[in-house]
């Protein structure tokens, strides 16, 4: 069984960082990408980052560029999403998903399995 389990978020003042943490068990880490999206309260879900397991290549949305940067630990199975100069707009519901297809990363409607998600709350 596919499993992801997100950790890390919280309540930061602008500037800050924070670092997420996205736990995959259940499949071949090198066979899929992981991918971070972010909801906000009355806004649409969107990718914001990801990763490629088979090769490590990575994808930033414009919006995050510069500031986050993800990493992986494929002998943990573990994701990472550093996020620096936490801005109020980052403000959001983070989740991790897995898509079976690692190329390209960035194929954000061919996410399959998802996380129950975690809070970011940047405050100004």
């Amino acid at each position: 069984e596919v499993q992801l389990v997100e950790s890390g978020g919280g309540l930061v003042q602008a500037g800050g960082s924070l670092r997420l943490s996205c736990a995959a068990s259940g499949f071949t880490f090198d066979d899929y990408a992981i991918g971070w999206f972010r909801q906000a309260p009355g806004k649409e879900r969107e990718g914001v980052s990801c990763i490629s397991g088979s090769d490590g290549s990575t994808y930033y949305a414009d919006s995050v560029k510069g500031r986050f940067t993800i990493s992986s630990d494929n002998a943990e199975n573990t994701v990472y999403l550093q996020m620096n100069s936490l801005k109020p707009e980052d403000t959001a519901v983070y989740y991790c998903a897995a898509d079976q297809s690692p190329f390209p990363c960035s194929s954000w409607y061919s996410y399959d399995y998802w996380g129950q998600g975690t809070q970011v709350t940047v405050s100004s």
